[in-house]
C-alpha cells in the first residue's frame, strides 16, 4: 500500500522544530551534559558518554534508513535519495554509517559492521539519562520528519542537480562536515584517556572561534536546508542555529572564567563578529 503525502504532519513537524528553536534561546541555560552536567543536575543518573551518544542519536540514522528500506527501489531515485544520503552522512560521523541511501534502501546495511565514529571516539563525560531521553525523542522525531518528507513529499525537477541552491547547499555541508570532524578531532587530542582537565583547544577555526565544532554542524545543516529546499531541513537548521550557537556562547563563557590566559580575539562563533 502506498503511502501519500500528508501535509500536516509536515507542518506541524517543522513548526515544532522552530519553536523549539526559540526556546533555547528563551530559555537562554546550557543543556545539562558535559561540562554543565555536575552544576545543573548533581544527582542525575548517568551513562557512559560513548553509550550515551550512541543510544541517543542512533535513530537520526535508524528512522530515515527504515523509510527507505520500505521503498520499491524504483520509487526513490536522484535527487531525494542524494539529500536523505547527507542527512545519514553526518550521523556516518556521529553515531551511525548509511553509506549509500540504495543500500538503506535494499535493506543490505548491518548495522553490527557499520562504522559508529563519534560514539566510539568521545572521551566526553558520563551523561545524564534524562538528557539522553531527551535527545533520543528529538532524533526520533527529526528523522521521521526529514525521511518522511523527502521520500513521500518531496518533488525535485530533472535539473535540480544543476540549480545553484543544489550546488550550494551540497559545498556548504560538506565544508561543514569537515569543519566539524576536524574540529572533534582537535577536541579529543586535549586529553588522554580518563582524563577530565580543560585545556585551550587550538588549531583550525579554535583559533577564531571557541565553537568551532559548532559552528561546522550549523554550516552543515544551512547547506542542507538550501540544498532540499524544504521547510522541515530549514526548521532544523534554525534549531541547529539556536541551540548550538547558544552552546558555543557559554563554552566561550565557560573558557575565559576558567583561564586567564584564554584569547581575547577569539569569538563564541562567528569569527571576528560573535
Amino acid at each position: 500500500m502506498s503511502v501519500r503525502c500528508q501535509q500536516s504532519p509536515v507542518l506541524a513537524g517543522s513548526a515544532t522544530l522552530a519553536a523549539l528553536g526559540a526556546l533555547v534561546l528563551y530559555l537562554a541555560e546550557p543543556s545539562g551534559y558535559g561540562k554543565y552536567s555536575e552544576n545543573l543536575m548533581p544527582v542525575a543518573i548517568r551513562l557512559p558518554a560513548r553509550a550515551a551518544w550512541f543510544l541517543q542519536e542512533l535513530p537520526s540514522f535508524a528512522v530515515p534508513a527504515g523509510i527507505l528500506a520500505g521503498q520499491p527501489s524504483s520509487l526513490l531515485g536522484p535527487p531525494a535519495s542524494v539529500l536523505l544520503g547527507l542527512f545519514c552522512a553526518h550521523y556516518f560521523h556521529r553515531d551511525g554509517c548509511c553509506y549509500f541511501s540504495r543500500l538503506c534502501r535494499a535493506g543490505k546495511g548491518k548495522m553490527g559492521l557499520r562504522t559508529f565514529v563519534y560514539s566510539l571516539l568521545t572521551r566526553g563525560r558520563p551523561f545524564p539519562v534524562v538528557f539522553l531521553f531527551r535527545g533520543f525523542v528529538f532524533c526520533m522525531g527529526n528523522g521521521l520528519l526529514q525521511g518522511y518528507y523527502l521520500v513521500y513529499c518531496a518533488e525535485y525537477p530533472a535539473e535540480w542537480y544543476t540549480d545553484i541552491r543544489f550546488s550550494l547547499g551540497v559545498f556548504l555541508f560538506i565544508l561543514g562536515m569537515g569543519i566539524n570532524i576536524h574540529s572533534d578531532y582537535i577536541l579529543r587530542q586535549l586529553r588522554k584517556p580518563g582524563e577530565i582537565t580543560y585545556r585551550i583547544p587550538q588549531g583550525g577555526l579554535f583559533t577564531y572561534v571557541s565553537g568551532a565544532n559548532f559552528l561546522g554542524e550549523i554550516i552543515e545543516w544551512i547547506g542542507y536546508a538550501l540544498a532540499s529546499w524544504s521547510l522541515p531541513a530549514l526548521a532544523f537548521a534554525f534549531f541547529s542555529l539556536c541551540f548550538l550557537g547558544l552552546r558555543a556562547f557559554h563554552h566561550h563563557r565557560f573558557y575565559l572564567k576558567m583561564f586567564d590566559d584564554y584569547p581575547k580575539s577569539r569569538r563564541a562563533l562567528i569569527p571576528f563578529i560573535f
